[in-house]
C-alpha cells in the first residue's frame, strides 16, 4: 500500500512539472546529521574538551538558531558544521555523506559551492566595490555570467542602487546585506550566520533579519549562531548549547516576524 502511494505521488509531480525528483527528495533529506559529535582542543599534554557528544539533525529548508553564551561551544559546533574545522570525534554527514573522509581540497570545494557565509564583522575588502565584493566567491566557481549572479543577489537584498559604491560609502548595515548576497550567489545549500546583527544597531538588525526571513521562506536553509535571545526568536527552531553540550532543542511557538515597522531587541 505504502509503495503505491509513494507511486502516486511521484506521478503527480511529474504529471504537474512543478518541481523535478531531485528536489521533491532534497526536501525530505537530512542536510546535517551529527551522532556523538565531539571537538577536543590538545596543546602539548593538556586537552580541553569542547563539544561532548552532540546528537542532532536538520533538514534542507529549515530555519535553525544555534543560541548559547560566550564559551558554550556554539562557535566551534558552527566551524565544525560549515568545514571551517574538523571533529575529534563522532559522525558527521552532510547531504548524506559521512564527512571523515573528505579531503582538504574536496571540503574547499564545499566552502565554496554548497556554504555560504555570513559574519559579524562583514569581512569585506576595503577600497572594492560592493559588485565586485559579491563577485568573489565566484572566482573559484564554474558558473558563468558572474555579473548577473552578482547583481541578482544584490537585487534579492535591496542594493541594486549601491554596485558601484565601495565599502567604505555604506553603511554597517548595507555592509551585512553585501555579505549577505556575497554568501547568495553560488546557491548554496545553507548559509551560516554567525552573529549577523552583532554589530549593527537595531533598527539595520531588524533590517538583516527580514532579509533571511525571506531567503528561509525563498526555500534557503539558515543557520544562526547568537546569544541575543530576541535575535533566535526570528528562525522556527532553536537548539540551545551551554558547555558544549545540547540542553534544549525546541521549536519556537512565538516566532518574531520581522517588518520594517520593528527594531531588534538588543
Amino acid at each position: 500500500m505504502k509503495s503505491k502511494i509513494l507511486s502516486f505521488n511521484l506521478e503527480i509531480l511529474f504529471l504537474f512539472g512543478s518541481c523535478n525528483l531531485d528536489s521533491w527528495f532534497l526536501v525530505h533529506m537530512n542536510l546535517i546529521k551529527v551522532q556523538n559529535l565531539k571537538k577536543d582542543y590538545v596543546n602539548e599534554d593538556v586537552v580541553t574538551s569542547v563539544l561532548h557528544g552532540l546528537n542532532f539533525q536538520i533538514d534542507s529548508g529549515e530555519f535553525v538558531a544555534i543560541m548559547g553564551p560566550s564559551g558554550s561551544g556554539k562557535s566551534t559546533l558552527m566551524h565544525i558544521l560549515s568545514f571551517l574545522d574538523r571533529p575529534t570525534g563522532g559522525l558527521y554527514e552532510f547531504e548524506g555523506q559521512n564527512t571523515k573522509d573528505f579531503s582538504d581540497d574536496y571540503l574547499a570545494e564545499l566552502r565554496n559551492e554548497r556554504v555560504g557565509f555570513v559574519f559579524q564583522s562583514f569581512n569585506l575588502l576595503a577600497r572594492t566595490s560592493v559588485l565586485d565584493n559579491v563577485k568573489l566567491p565566484l572566482i573559484y566557481s564554474k558558473k558563468k555570467d558572474q555579473d548577473e549572479l552578482a547583481k541578482k543577489a544584490l537585487e534579492s537584498v535591496g542594493l541594486s542602487h549601491r554596485l558601484e559604491y565601495f565599502t567604505n560609502q555604506i553603511s554597517g548595515g548595507e555592509k551585512q546585506r553585501v555579505a549577505i548576497a556575497r554568501a547568495l550567489v553560488c546557491d548554496p545549500a545553507v548559509i551560516f550566520a554567525d552573529e549577523p546583527t552583532g554589530n549593527l544597531d537595531s533598527k539595520s538588525g531588524n533590517i538583516v533579519m527580514e532579509i533571511l526571513q525571506k531567503l528561509n521562506n525563498d526555500g534557503h536553509t539558515i543557520i544562526l549562531v547568537t546569544h541575543e535571545m530576541d535575535t533566535a526568536n526570528h528562525a522556527k527552531r532553536i537548539l540551545r548549547i551551554k558547555d558544549g553540550n545540547i540542553i534544549a532543542d525546541e521549536q519556537v511557538l512565538k516566532r518574531t516576524i520581522a517588518s520594517p515597522d520593528k527594531e531588534l531587541v538588543k
